[in-house]
């Protein structure tokens, strides 16, 4: 293990953060608000961030148990460090609150322990929000954008840390690549914020939106998140940039070199679509009778398909108030997520398609037990490798949940808030059912649950086996390979 080159890495990220704390220190400073808050953890993230960067290691190289270990270490610490602002300025009586938001922030979840929003000060408001932004295409990612990656071993940390069952490079430099996702993810931003502001929206509210949009984490600066707004031109304008930070970013960077074909043919695309659409009809139609018309109702139906789809959590009603196949609807979505190399959650619609291919061609042979059948997407075979993956990710995502949800129901809360809890911690999703819905939050759980489901935040945005790998009964040595 490069422990050196570990540490060094380590220490540039907090260096990054000590950075990044300066632009909500920013907007208490012109609110004139405390600056405390944020100029102590800048200060130690300074510090820290030196001594650990000063590190020199024999070897640059990386490798992938480097890179996981890496990954899971570096959010872990930010996510530490991102705490100390709620936690200094009192926004949240424990320091499990605060993590716990904080994780929630930076793993784009949209989970809260705060019932009351609107009373809090506005750089901590813009500090919650914007780990959205930070977490969303990831803090490796960023890091990587602004600094060099040498050996070229920089593939691991991407891998480790960007979504879905297959990454790479988009052009040959890494560093190049990393500046493009974080181009296209600008862009769409701004975009976002540009679309609001023409609609009356305060600057503020704007950004802090933006970046739960763009994060697809969904905490908001108002109690009662879109739907306070009462606008149905700002639930739209949400609505639809959620559903394009749900896209794969590398299809951005094909309509913009003109490989419009490459697009066209995304079959995880236009699964996306035909599932938006479906769900968002028969929902529609589902709740209905709750709604004096059709449109509203379908209106609802869309805002909320898209959130829940693409793990956002925003919420314009209470669906914790709808019919129950709404409800189940609106879960399977948020587990499956949306497509691989987004800034959303869950299992990731590439996944899905893969497992259920992989179903039907099993059935398939066990008829014909000397048949080749071979799983493909978008025409092309699959390799064993990535079908072997997409079962073990399964596999080991369903003993996750079961285990944290035996965890967390030793709090004694009924199974529907639990187990709806655990599942949209593990998917990024935000609201559950039950006393986690989307009136209502996670702040009746105890500290030991709230750090199981911070855990179990973090293992759902890192793809389970960088968080898993902390653990020192995985590194015996006979099961170590580069």
């Amino acid at each position: 293990m490069n422990n050196k080159m570990i540490a060094r890495i380590l220490g540039n990220i907090l260096l990054v953060e000590a950075a990044l704390l300066v632009v909500p220190l920013a907007v208490s400073t012109l609110c004139r608000e405390p600056a405390q808050p944020f100029l102590i953890p800048i200060a130690l993230l300074l510090v820290c961030g030196t001594l650990l960067s000063r590190a020199a290691p024999q070897s640059r190289a990386l490798y992938a148990r480097e890179g996981l270990v890496i990954v899971a270490l570096a959010w872990v610490v930010v996510s530490l460090f991102g705490a100390l602002p709620f936690y200094l300025s009192h926004s949240m009586p424990t320091f499990a609150d605060c993590f716990f938001e904080t994780v929630s922030g930076l793993s784009t979840t949209g989970a809260s322990v705060l019932p009351e929003v609107e009373h809090l000060g506005r750089g901590i408001l813009f500090w919650r929000s914007f780990t959205h932004w930070i977490g969303g295409m990831g803090v490796l990612v960023f890091v990587m954008a602004i600094l060099p990656m040498s050996d070229g071993h920089g593939m691991h940390l991407l891998r480790a840390e960007v979504p879905g069952p297959v990454v790479g490079k988009l052009v040959s430099r890494l560093g190049d690549t990393a500046k493009i996702l974080y181009g296209l993810y600008f862009i769409l931003t701004f975009a976002e914020i540009g679309f609001l502001l023409a609609g009356g929206m305060p600057l503020f509210d704007a950004c802090i939106n933006a970046f739960g949009t763009a994060g697809t984490g969904g905490l908001s600066c108002r109690n009662l998140s879109v739907a306070a707004y009462q606008n149905p031109y700002f639930e739209m304008v949400i609505a639809v940039f959620m559903l394009l930070f749900g896209v794969n970013f590398n299809l951005y960077y094909f309509l913009l070199i003109g490989k419009v074909r490459d697009v066209l043919r995304s079959e995880e695309l236009r699964v996306y679509l035909i599932i938006i659409g479906a769900a968002t009809l028969t929902i529609a139609w589902n709740i209905s009778h709750l709604y004096q018309t059709f449109s509203s109702a379908l209106r609802l139906s869309f805002f909320q398909v898209a959130s829940l789809m693409t793990t956002t959590g925003y919420s314009t009603a209470d669906f914790n108030e709808w019919p129950t196949y709404a409800k189940a609807v609106l879960m399977l979505l948020g587990f499956c997520g949306a497509c691989a190399g987004s800034t959303s959650g869950g299992i990731k619609l590439s996944r899905v398609i893969i497992l259920c291919k992989s179903a039907v061609g099993d059935m398939r042979q066990m008829m014909h037990p000397n048949a080749v059948v071979p799983v493909r997407i978008e025409g092309r075979p699959l390799n064993a490798k990535v079908l072997r993956s997409a079962h073990v990710f399964f596999t080991v995502y369903i003993l996750m949940i079961a285990a944290a949800t035996l965890l967390v129901s030793l709090d004694g809360f009924d199974i529907l808030s639990t187990f709806t809890a655990v599942i949209a911690c593990m998917n990024n999703t935000g609201p559950g059912l039950g006393m986690v819905g989307p009136a209502g939050n996670f702040s009746a759980f105890s500290s030991a649950s709230k750090y199981v489901l911070s855990f179990v935040m973090l293992a759902g945005r890192l793809e389970l086996f960088p968080m898993l790998l902390l653990f020192p009964s995985l590194w015996r040595r006979r099961s170590l390979h580069h």
